[in-house]
């Protein structure tokens, strides 16, 4: 089983160490359900909804704060895997790419939808890293459709299925 590396940066002060395992944690198992066998990279930034606005509109010129972001570092589709030859010669590690968290925006989400933090974060994180390997729901259909099933089939691996 590969060994992925998970960079964590934030630009909040409220984040609980126990947080980042368990946001490894769910990386990795999305990561693993997909059949990567290569090591990856995924940088992760924690921040809050003025932070991930800030960045929605930098990036991709929405002036609104969201849950999660994600930025591919390759084109995939569904199904594709990041190979040993994307792998960076210094580190061994492919770079997937970067996903940005709103804390502020998985708490208010968590109690809207009457579950834990951790599963809200775990959901973030599956659907961010789906995003990173080429799934989309751009529309309503069957790409929306296949993202959903992954994420749900993922969250049922780490026991967090919706209640």
């Amino acid at each position: 089983m590969p060994k992925h590396e998970m960079i964590v940066s934030t630009d909040v002060d409220d984040v609980s160490i126990l947080v980042l395992p368990f946001l490894k944690k769910a990386i990795c198992k999305t990561l693993d359900a997909e059949g990567v066998e290569v090591p990856c990279e995924i940088n992760v930034l924690l921040t809050d909804d003025e932070g991930i606005q800030e960045i929605n509109w930098d990036m991709r010129k929405v002036d609104a704060p969201t849950d999660v972001l994600s930025f591919p570092m390759f084109d995939l589709a569904p199904g594709d895997k990041p190979s040993e030859a994307d792998a960076d010669p210094a580190t061994g590690l492919v770079p997937l790419g970067d996903m940005c968290i709103s804390l502020e925006r998985a708490k208010a989400q968590a109690e809207e939808y009457g579950h834990s933090v951790e599963r809200e974060l775990a959901y973030l994180a599956v659907h961010s890293v789906l995003h990173l390997l080429g799934y989309d729901h751009l529309d309503e259909g069957p790409m929306k459709a296949q993202m959903r099933a992954r994420e749900e089939a993922i969250l049922a691996e780490l026991g967090l299925e919706r209640d």
